[in-house]
């Protein structure tokens, strides 16, 4: 299962990962060390955050839905997986653009939210998984946060090269995690 965890971290943590990029790009200068761990900061924070409260708020639901969890899961992480491929291949270049390079709360918390809310469903997944939270939480939070730190660093030193593919990877796993967790749970796997 750590294995697992793993991959779910690094696939949520791929939009904080793309607008850590977008934040790179913006600065002009040096990066200074105490931006990038304030990015870092923020989203890992958040990437931590919202799985819990996705959590508690399946598990306390749960009983009334064990039936068709398998299913929910699967749409989750297919929404979640579909949309980050969606939004890293349709997604306007020129919003990415328009970001500023400002770092105070007021830019930081609506972006820390926005790149967290799919940690919420996977939260929520979590209530249906024989999975440890609090290590799942710690490690979502540690890896976006790594992650993140990274982005501004490499955004600032490639530009966006890096960004839809990470984005795109980080979906393309989401959606496999979640084809994994039906099959297994209709019976036609056994991992």
């Amino acid at each position: 299962m750590i294995i697992e965890i793993l991959l779910i971290a690094v696939s949520v943590s791929m939009d904080a990962f793309a607008v850590a990029i977008g934040k790179g790009l913006t600065v002009s200068g040096k990066v200074r060390h105490s931006d990038a761990v304030k990015v870092g900061l923020w989203f890992g924070g958040f990437q931590a955050l919202l799985p819990l409260l996705g959590f508690f708020a399946a598990s306390t639901f749960s009983q009334y839905v064990t039936a068709v969890d398998h299913w929910i899961i699967f749409a989750l992480l297919l929404l979640i997986g579909g949309n980050m491929i969606y939004e890293a291949i349709f997604k306007d270049d020129e919003e990415d653009a328009e970001e500023t390079p400002d770092f105070d709360w007021k830019h930081m918390l609506p972006l820390a939210f926005a790149t967290s809310v799919d940690a919420f469903a996977v939260g929520v997944s979590f209530a249906f998984l024989p999975i440890n939270v609090p290590l799942a939480i710690t490690l979502i939070g540690v890896t976006t946060a790594l992650f993140s730190i990274a982005g501004v660093y490499i955004g600032h030193f490639f530009g966006a090269r890096w960004q839809k593919p990470a984005q795109i990877a980080g979906g393309i796993v989401l959606v496999l995690l979640g084809v994994k967790v039906l099959l297994e749970h209709i019976g036609l796997i056994a991992w």
